[in-house]
């Protein structure tokens, strides 16, 4: 995920510019002395734009961005919330957060939440389904939706990890009640920390606004500190600064996909003729975000050997299995009693995902790697993997 890699001069105009409009980081009142801007109000109208939606909320990162959504959506406290076991911690965080209960459901090859499962975990307390994007994959939607409409189940997309991806040439997150969508110093835009909850329902737009923020209905009838409300809140804004820093990097996105697309083809044509190797099945409607490249090997064992030459020969990976213990349920045995289950039981019901995942190996793609050094590493993948029998 390359928006660290384009941090520059566009972000320190905008930051620069801020200033020099009165400085103001809070993203409300001294309407006075902020010349006129409001810069989370501007990053979140082109946000929307961009991806094509009618609302946009911007918030204080990824992880209350899901929270949001999700309370925006109607999940109470006792609600059941199914989601994937392949995901960053967070998604499964801010369910409990809200009092609900995280119901895990394993991945398919494509290594996103697999539509049979997710249909065995129904039940009547199933309140709300959150597909996760992986690794700049879209899941399976069209399954997904079929489901979800079958049962009057609400979709949260959680978009958090592949902002650029499009499902059936539309971008991901578009189709669904909401979205949430992550700008942490790893993704691909980002504001140092942030994110957003997208909709194209007004109602739920208007409870994530209010949630965000302490309650606040926004009413125009009164200045903001005799605002009106009708639900208790918190506090996830986000402030000038991140979204000043935001509305430069949005800019970025276009290029950030293509020179993805393009990095990504080099790796993927060296290794497309090895015969011991497999591919993550992406969904015929899937247009990926290429950010990453994964490939499988037969066996846990040999992907093990595989990362550890890698590693020895410069060559790094990007979630599996770097850091695979963040972003794989099967790892959370700190979470037992908010998930209902023993050690045992976790361990059990995740041997699916653990077949698939433990022999995935993830290839990050960077935008300003250069062609010639992209070349060199795929030769010593490609030296690396033919040893493998």
């Amino acid at each position: 995920m390359p928006g660290f890699e384009l941090v520059g001069k566009e972000e320190r105009e905008e930051v620069n510019q801020l200033f020099d409009d009165g400085g103001i980081l809070f993203a409300h009142g001294f309407d006075a002395i902020r010349n006129g801007r409001y810069r989370v109000r501007e990053f979140e109208k082109a946000f929307a734009e961009k991806i094509g939606v009618k609302y946009a909320q911007a918030v204080s990162s990824g992880t209350a961005a899901i929270k949001v959504a999700l309370f925006a959506a109607g999940v109470r406290s006792g609600d059941e919330v199914i989601t994937q076991a392949f995901t960053f911690i967070a998604t499964v965080e801010a369910i409990i957060d809200l009092g609900a209960k995280p119901i895990l459901v394993n991945v398919n090859d494509t290594l996103n939440l697999d539509p049979v499962e997710l249909k065995k975990a129904i039940t009547p307390r199933t309140k709300a389904i959150v597909p996760v994007h992986m690794l700049g994959v879209a899941c399976e939607m069209d399954k997904i939706q079929e489901i979800a409409t079958e049962y009057n189940l609400a979709i949260i997309e959680d978009n958090c990890e592949s902002l650029g991806a499009r499902w059936n040439g539309k971008y991901l997150g578009t189709e669904s009640l909401a979205c949430a969508w992550s700008f942490d110093a790893g993704k691909v835009i980002i504001t140092g920390e942030g994110g957003m909850v997208t909709t194209n329902d007004e109602e739920v737009y208007k409870l994530a606004r209010e949630y965000h923020d302490h309650g606040h209905e926004y009413n125009a009838k009164f200045p903001r500190g005799r605002d009106t409300h009708r639900i208790r809140g918190f506090n996830y804004r986000m402030s000038e600064l991140q979204a000043a820093i935001g509305l430069a990097q949005l800019k970025k996105l276009d290029f950030i996909v293509a020179k993805n697309a393009e990095n990504y083809n080099i790796y993927f044509e060296a290794l497309k003729e090895l015969s011991n190797i497999s591919f993550r099945r992406i969904p015929n409607k899937s247009q990926p975000l290429c950010d990453c490249l994964i490939f499988q090997l037969d066996t846990a064992e040999k992907a093990k050997w595989v990362v550890t030459e890698m590693n020895k020969s410069g060559l790094g990976t990007k979630n599996v299995p770097d850091a695979i213990e963040w972003h794989f349920a099967r790892y959370w045995d700190h979470m037992l009693g908010e998930l209902g289950m023993s050690k045992n039981e976790l361990l059990d019901t995740m041997e699916p995902s653990e077949r698939e995942l433990s022999r995935s190996v993830a290839i990050p793609i960077l935008v300003k790697m250069d062609k010639t050094t992209i070349t060199s590493n795929a030769e010593k993948l490609v030296s690396i993997l033919k040893q493998v029998n």
